[in-house]
């Protein structure tokens, strides 16, 4: 058994995404295993596209499939582990199990999780999503990267940042066109960032929420105005700090089971006299600054005005 630390790359996401290809450019376009004398390949479902063996074994890589669940086992790892003792492993996990045990075994206890990939075709994404959801976010939600591919000009890059954002925010996001080229155009926002005062639909605004979220310093400064619910209990459970509240709205990513409160923290002196679970109109100043809400800096609202407002006909928002 080796006694150093083997690093592990992980390529998820549903069968026909594109996992085998990324994998075979990681491994011999890139030459990622150039250097080294001996590595594991784990493959856990049998694609359309398939390995050459004679290329895998110039590299020195030792390919296993396991494509039963039940056979995916910290016994059946440290079995491979001990026959090939490879310097490296990387792992094309199946698109329908899920990725969470592949987090929580212990051993071999030398194999370290240092990267996650997950593939995604932009084609599909939305109706994966909406009829799959809860496998879509499994493959998304701890993955370092996540790759769109098959991507054209017409691919909503916005509204699929907004929706990997809502499931695992850390992620980046990178978009590649059907030749493999990377589309590294700025997101289309469906606002004016330009605008005096930005003015936020309801139908933009978990996209505006995430998007300000994400990049603070590109709102420092600007006028926002939208209807929002206010968060700001009086009764000493979860109360907010005096003199601040949180307006923001109920979004739901696919289905019932994700919906999310989006929220902003906002400094008003009159925060006391704005009941909690009310509706408002809000116009607001936003500051990127530090905040203990944030960890860190991030946008943070200083009123304008702030007006009673009806509760909307649908409660919600959406990434769609």
């Amino acid at each position: 058994m080796n006694e150093q630390e083997i690093p592990v790359y992980l390529f998820y996401g549903f069968m026909d995404s594109g996992k085998t290809t990324l994998v075979k450019e990681t491994l011999f376009q890139n030459g990622f295993a150039n250097d080294l004398s001996s590595a594991l390949l784990i493959v856990c479902e049998d694609g359309d596209e398939e390995y050459d063996k004679d290329a895998l074994d110039a590299l020195h890589i030792h390919l296993e499939m396991i494509e039963n669940k039940e056979d995916f086992t910290a016994q059946r790892l440290k079995e491979l582990d001990k026959e090939y003792q490879p310097q490296a492993v990387f792992i094309e996990y199946n698109g329908t199990w899920e990725v969470a045990p592949l987090y929580e075994m212990d051993d071999p206890k030398e194999w370290t999780i240092v990267q996650s990939l997950c593939t995604v075709d932009a084609n599909t994404f939305e109706m994966y999503l909406l009829n799959m959801g809860a496998m879509m976010r499994e493959q998304m939600f701890k993955a370092d990267v996540i790759i769109f591919n098959r991507c054209t000009d017409a691919t909503p890059k916005a509204k699929f940042r907004a929706n990997v954002k809502s499931i695992n925010r850390p992620a980046q996001i990178v978009y590649e066109r059907a030749d493999g080229t990377i589309d590294d155009r700025p997101d289309e926002l469906p606002f004016d960032l330009s605008a005096d005062e930005i003015t936020v639909s309801d139908a933009d605004y978990a996209l505006w929420f995430m998007d300000c979220m994400e990049h603070p310093k590109k709102y420092d400064g600007k006028t926002v105005s939208f209807l929002g619910l206010v968060y700001n209990p009086k009764d000493g459970s979860g109360k907010v700090k005096a003199g601040t509240f949180v307006p923001g709205r109920f979004a739901m990513t696919c289905c019932v089971e994700d919906i999310q409160f989006l929220g902003m923290k906002c400094k008003y002196k009159d925060a006391d006299s704005i009941a909690h679970k009310s509706w408002i109109h809000l116009t607001a100043r936003i500051k990127n600054e530090f905040a203990k809400e944030y960890r860190g800096k991030g946008p943070v609202l200083y009123p304008i005005s702030v007006a009673p407002a009806e509760k909307p006909q649908d409660e919600l928002v959406y990434f769609n």
